[in-house]
């Protein structure tokens, strides 16, 4: 057994009470959007969370679904304050908490799995935080002690011991309010029946395309991963525990990335190939397992990674009326259909658009990406500062300074991904010295910020500037983050296209076929209506030229394919031998490619925007 060190590390970023975050402007739309579509609705026609849940005492599913139902909408509730939400909520807190046995334990009393109450802690915590329910903390208590008693008999096995960092999470959690050393006694014991995650990291050994079933490539299992190391990290304090989360992230991306951030599983690891999908439930855990990663960091790495995922491969995979979703999303997807295609293992429907495509795991757990992102934008610093973390509309409120006696409040007004400026607005109660880092992408060459319209100079260091100073009451920064597209070079000289924090992708037109009657939203298959074997003519002079860039008005939903807020004219040929294989786009012929076909001026559109699309593409020979 390794030495328990009684305490745990400072990290360089704490995330702030929830609650202190709210989002504004198109943000705020966006969770509106989903209260008004799945997440505000789900209970009401799904029966996996509906009345008869276990955890609301009824015969239906006890295990992980009803817990990550409420993962993402206790966090909705709150943040819009949405009365109907928030009544919601409610019963499965009260039936969660009144559930708790005289020896600790919760739950259904039909699962016992420690796996699904690692979830459950989770609202809790959010719960606890947003509403101030004093309940909470007595109640884990309780429970940890039952989990240390039971941990060495029954041990952490299947799902349980491969995401053992989300238990630590909630351990640490009630630590620091605490201090109970047999907390950090437990987190040992959970740390060692975890899957070994540094290990695998250390020497990955997945190189390929995986085609059986192992719990450390399972592709959600994976993006939940990255934070263990780190995690443990706080309690060991060895630099190879956090060395392990680059290497994991690296090694992983390099044999399986996408250019949408993520790393492909359907539902194991898959390769590189665009076609090969990844699973929406990856796509929200990892955007959890980034927010906590550059908390204990401090490395402004994971908020570009957390970036690229939010702004692209989350909103894809979702209908834009929130109504809607796929199990699995493809970087190259000419249609969504009812058919065979080249999944490690998921059915012929895992890339509709429905209630319910392949598993319902992501029907339950979709909805945490957007309300954990918003509460996450910007996090508690050193001696009483601030780091915003992500660029997105919000109202920070805050006490800083080194004895955090002046109240803060700070307003983010920005159009950013799909604009350069953010505009950051200081409001204090007095006058206080503290700094506000500000997170500089590394994609951005040539940052400038402005403090109170006098230029100030900007020095990253592991992607943030510190500005340090004396703050008044209506200081203004405006932080301007210019855009410049660059190629992205895959497989084949293939390439794809970033913008900022977007990645492009020619948008394919959409013909939405009712598959499935599903009330009250249906199952959809979606067909091309336009071309999509293009190669384009692309070099790094070209998709520099800002000119190509059009920006439209920013509507309420800019994910939506008839609102791209901005759009890239490029010059393009057909490549009629680029053909489907297998009901998909098949491999990329490769690039130089040569085509008579006649020349098309078309556009690039965010991927975010496009559910069909190809955002990985051959480059074009010049014709003599």
């Amino acid at each position: 057994m390794n030495t328990i060190l009684y305490s745990l590390k400072q990290t360089p970023f704490e995330e702030m009470p929830l609650g202190s975050i709210r989002p504004i402007g198109w943000l705020i739309d966006q969770l509106q959007i989903q209260a008004e579509g799945m997440t505000g609705h789900l209970d009401e026609f799904w029966s996996h969370v509906g009345p008869n849940s276990g955890w609301l005492g009824g015969t239906g599913e006890s295990w992980e679904r009803g817990p990550y139902y409420l993962d993402g909408l206790v966090p909705l509730a709150y943040l819009l304050e949405d009365e109907r939400l928030i009544a919601k909520v409610k019963p499965w807190i009260e039936w969660t908490l009144a559930s708790a046995r005289e020896d600790g334990q919760f739950g259904p009393t039909t699962n016992e799995d420690w796996w699904s109450r690692m979830v459950m802690l989770k609202v809790l915590i959010q719960h606890a935080e947003y509403t101030g329910d004093e309940r909470v903390i007595p109640f884990m208590t309780n429970y940890f002690k039952y989990q240390l008693k039971h941990l060495p008999n029954r041990p952490l096995a299947e799902w349980a011991k491969a995401r053992g960092g989300e238990n630590l999470i909630c351990v640490y959690w009630l630590y620091n309010r605490t201090s109970e050393p047999f907390l950090l006694e437990l987190a040992q014991i959970i740390s060692e029946q975890t899957e070994d995650w540094r290990g695998l990291y250390e020497q990955f050994p997945y190189w390929n395309r995986q085609t059986s079933f192992d719990h450390r490539v399972h592709v959600v299992n994976v993006a939940m991963s990255f934070k263990q190391p780190a995690l443990r990290y706080l309690q060991t304090g060895s630099e190879l525990d956090k060395a392990a989360v680059y290497k994991g992230i690296r090694s992983v991306m390099t044999y399986h990335g996408q250019v949408n951030g993520m790393f492909s599983g359907d539902e194991w690891l898959a390769g590189t190939h665009p076609s090969q999908g990844t699973e929406l439930c990856a796509v929200v855990e990892y955007m959890y397992s980034l927010e906590h990663l550059i908390r204990i960091t401090g490395d402004g790495y994971f908020g570009d990674i957390l970036e690229k995922v939010a702004y692209n491969a989350l909103p894809a995979a979702i209908s834009s009326d929130w109504k809607v979703h796929q199990y699995d999303q493809q970087a190259n997807q000419i249609m969504c259909t009812h058919a065979k295609r080249n999944w490690t293992e998921n059915n012929n429907e895992a890339n509709l658009f429905g209630i319910e495509p392949h598993f319902g795991c992501c029907t339950a757990n979709m909805h945490q990406g957007w309300p954990k992102y918003a509460a996450r934008l910007w996090m508690a610093a050193e001696n009483g500062g601030l780091a915003a973390i992500s660029y997105a509309p919000c109202r920070v409120t805050a006490q800083v300074g080194a004895e955090k006696a002046a109240s803060a409040v700070i307003q983010v007004e920005t159009s950013y991904p799909f604009r350069d400026t953010v505009n950051i607005k200081v409001e204090l109660s007095s006058p206080e010295t503290f700094t506000i880092k500000l997170r500089i992408p590394e994609w951005c060459k040539a940052p400038v910020l402005l403090i109170n319209n006098e230029p100030y100079p900007l020095q990253a260091v592991q992607g943030f500037a510190s500005v340090h100073r004396l703050w008044r009451e209506q200081d203004e920064l405006v932080l301007t983050l210019p855009k410049q597209a660059k190629l992205v070079p895959r497989a084949n000289g293939a390439v794809g296209v970033q913008y900022g924090p977007i990645m492009l992708a020619i948008p394919v037109k959409e013909q939405w076929q009712k598959h499935r009657t599903y009330p009250p939203y249906h199952d959809w298959e979606l067909y091309p209506r336009s071309p999509w074997n293009y190669g384009v003519e692309l070099s790094e002079q070209t998709v520099s030229d800002k000119g190509r860039v059009i920006e439209d008005e920013i509507q309420r939903q800019p994910f939506a394919a008839e609102n791209c807020p901005l759009r890239m004219s490029v010059q393009a040929r057909r490549l009629p031998e680029w053909t489907m294989e297998m009901n998909s786009a098949g491999t990329p012929p490769v690039s130089p490619v040569i085509s008579k076909e006649p020349l098309e001026e078309i556009e690039l559109v965010p991927y975010g925007c496009a559910r069909l699309r190809v955002a990985e593409f051959p480059v074009l020979c010049e014709l003599p």
